[in-house]
């Protein structure tokens, strides 16, 4: 079995953590005379986090981006995507690294459909809730598929339909994008997955050689030992530092386990197996054939990753299991890394994949 840190995985298609963070992409060019796209700061509360053990915020930063038409046409309804940021950035650092709003004016100036784009934020005290479930960090995979959907049914125009939705996601957001999209298939209608990361299933020291992988293991045992909060262990381990810890929150939760209520993969350096079976259960190309009946609902699924992207490897691997079910998917390779196309992507691959497969009209399935 490998042994991977989440942090090191994403990692090791990204420059830095602070490449991260701002991520040069290489930006489509301005389209002269677009229409504007207005945007909407808001703030969802999300009933499925409440009592989270980690304190993180219950009541979310949202970002929507409403379609030039949305303002003049009052009777008209829209399609929904719902777009998912990475590890390491909120939804405000989202719009920078995908260039929101101008790729979506861009998006619907070169023909897509209009429809509303809406960025939650999953963003946790160690930098990613990995959109899962989880007592410590709250479930994050009902938050997106359940508050935020009904939420913005409650209060924008949309179609409230699952052929009207689409879910997309990069990075981590891939990942949640891949389990969400698995398991509610009665939400979504449409699915695209860029880069995901966290695939296959992680835990343990990290690459490298053993004597190595065990020393760094103990280490973070230590410090674990040694912090007096979330807080505190977040604050000892920035950027993808925490990634190891945001993974231990949202895929091995103890609630008996205070102060940081959850467990690490080894003890003493060495793997325990029923932690790491944990791990391995929440790694989408382990759980994927469980879900193969729901894929097979959706309209389209598409999913793309760069050539100089570590993750291709793995996202070729859900690729062919998807083909090997007879689950029809769109998958490219594309020239670039982890995070230099993300914006084009978005722009000229992403839009018009929903544009094409959403429903536009009320009462379609």
């Amino acid at each position: 079995m490998r042994w991977f840190l989440a942090g090191a995985v994403i990692a090791a298609s990204v420059p830095s953590p602070v490449a991260s963070c701002q991520a040069q992409t290489n930006v489509p060019a301005v389209i002269p005379g677009v229409k504007p796209a207005s945007v909407e700061h808001i703030k969802i509360h999300g009933a499925a986090l409440e009592g989270n053990l980690e304190g993180d915020a219950v009541d979310r930063d949202v970002i929507v981006f409403l379609p030039p038409s949305y303002a003049k046409e009052k009777k008209r309804r829209y399609p929904v995507v719902y777009a998912l940021h990475g590890y390491s950035i909120g939804a405000e650092q989202w719009t920078h690294e995908i260039h929101v709003p101008q790729t979506i004016e861009g998006g619907f100036a070169q023909g897509a459909q209009e429809m509303i784009v809406v960025l939650p934020d999953s963003k946790t005290i160690y930098n990613g809730s990995m959109y899962s479930s989880s007592a410590t960090t709250g479930d994050f995979e009902d938050y997106i598929a359940h508050d935020v959907v009904a939420y913005m049914d409650a209060h924008y125009r949309t179609i409230p339909n699952r052929s009207s939705r689409g879910l997309v996601g990069h990075s981590m957001g891939g990942y949640g994008a891949s389990r969400i999209g698995m398991k509610h298939p009665d939400v979504f209608g449409a699915l695209y997955i860029m880069s995901p990361c966290c695939l296959s299933p992680m835990a343990g020291g990290g690459p490298g050689p053993a004597d190595q992988a065990k020393e760094r293991a103990m280490a973070s045992e230590k410090k674990v030992a040694a912090a007096r909060s979330p807080a505190d262990l977040a604050a000892q381990s920035p950027g993808f530092g925490s990634a190891q810890y945001a993974t231990a929150a949202a895929w091995a939760p103890n609630p008996k386990n205070p102060p940081l209520y959850f467990d690490l993969p080894t003890k003493d350096g060495v793997p325990q197996p029923e932690i790491v079976a944990k791990f391995t259960a929440n790694a989408p190309l382990a759980f994927v054939d469980q879900y193969i009946g729901n894929l097979k609902q959706y309209r389209a699924i598409a999913m793309d990753v760069g050539d100089q992207d570590g993750l291709r490897v793995d996202a070729a691997k859900l690729h062919e299991i998807l083909d090997n079910y007879g689950v029809v998917n769109a998958f490219e390779i594309y020239s670039g890394t982890h995070i230099s196309a993300v914006a084009d992507r978005f722009q000229n691959h992403v839009l018009p994949f929903f544009s094409k497969n959403l429903c536009f009209t009320a009462g379609c399935k």
